[in-house]
């Protein structure tokens, strides 16, 4: 099987250094070039033809955003950042995924060669992720059996008895530009909305955020025993399990640092399962873009407790291994395009609802 062929793009030599030894040492990649500068690693792509560029945002001579955008728009390839990206650079990070760039990693901010092994599964598994995603045009830790939503939360068969609809949604890799799609044609009115995105905790408030300044409904990061409303969507803190609870006649959000499941936290797996044992049949379950199995389970049992599933379809994902593997499951009821699913969605409960909605 040929190798992962990647070019390292960062200002350190340091870093340089050791990304390529990262890769080197996987066995199935391989670093074919490194670059100080953007300028350089233009040389080296157009005449390497890589699998995988690991880029970093501040470089001399040009921006690692232009660079990014302009790479986009000539030579689509799949780009990892890897940057200093803290939580005032997360707006950063959030616009390079809307660039483009399949994901990112956070570089250690102090001792970062004594550091780097704590990175190495998930920069060698980021960058196998990467060679497979879809990348378009701009115009590993194996899981611990014990870690599974039954550490977190346990099934249950009494779902509370409410009319009202609610939307459950999980995504991972091409997760931010995925929901963006999703939440945008969403009206006012509509049922409330509860995500799981995988996303360090330092990002997860300002990509609600900026999702709120851009749909009609309102966007915001999931805090602890507030009430579930409609027109509202909640984001999963990048630091916690996102919980559908009750309280006396009314859905809330819970949040628990319960230990990782399938690797996350938030998992979709956990969000999943809550809303099978609280909302059952009332809940509309969406599985967007995303790499691994999370959710997959927690979807199952979502079906099996009267739920109505959607999963996005190959075509359209960045990476199609949560909705895959849903599917695989028998999670799923209807396999839809991203750019419809927000539609159907709608369309769907307008169907089996009392409940107009102002599309």
């Amino acid at each position: 099987m040929a190798k992962i062929r990647v070019v390292v793009v960062d200002d350190s030599a340091l870093i340089r250094s050791l990304l390529k030894e990262v890769i080197d040492t996987a066995g199935d990649m391989v670093c074919v070039a490194t670059a100080p500068d953007p300028l350089i690693a233009r040389e080296y792509i157009r005449e390497l033809n890589p699998d995988v560029i690991t880029l970093d945002v501040e470089m001399p001579k040009m921006d690692g955003l232009d660079f990014l955008a302009r790479l986009m728009r000539l030579k689509p390839t799949p780009v990892l950042m890897i940057s200093s990206l803290t939580e005032q650079g997360s707006e950063v990070a959030l616009r390079a995924l809307e660039l483009g760039a399949v994901d990112f990693i956070a570089k250690p901010k102090m001792n970062i060669a004594s550091k780097i092994d704590e990175y190495t599964d998930e920069i060698r598994e980021k960058i196998r992720m990467a060679s497979k995603a879809k990348v378009r045009s701009l115009i590993h830790d194996p899981i611990s059996p014990s870690h599974t939503a039954d550490a977190v939360l346990a099934k249950s068969s009494r779902p509370l008895l409410k009319s009202e609809k609610i939307i459950i949604v999980g995504s991972s890799t091409g997760g931010t530009e995925a929901l963006k799609e999703f939440l945008m044609p969403m009206p006012p009115d509509a049922p409330a909305i509860m995500i799981a995105q995988h996303m360090p905790e330092s990002f997860t408030k300002s990509f609600a955020n900026r999702l709120n300044s851009l749909c009609r409904i309102s966007v915001k990061e999931a805090e602890h025993g507030e009430r579930v409303l409609p027109g509202h969507a909640y984001i999963a803190p990048g630091h916690s399990h996102l919980i559908l609870g009750v309280s006396g006649a009314n859905y809330v959000c819970e949040l628990s640092q319960a230990s990782p499941v399938n690797r996350h936290r938030p998992s979709v797996d956990v969000l999943f399962r809550s809303a099978a044992n609280v909302a059952g049949r009332n809940a509309v379950g969406v599985i967007l873009t995303g790499m691994g199995k999370d959710g997959a389970q927690g979807m199952l049992e979502m079906h099996q407790a009267g739920s109505h599933n959607f999963a996005q379809d190959e075509a359209s994902c960045v990476v199609f291994g949560m909705p895959k593997e849903a599917i695989a499951v028998g999670g799923v009821h209807d396999i839809v395009p991203l750019k419809d699913m927000s539609q159907r969605v709608l369309a769907w409960i307008a169907a089996n609802s009392s409940r107009a909605l102002r599309i």
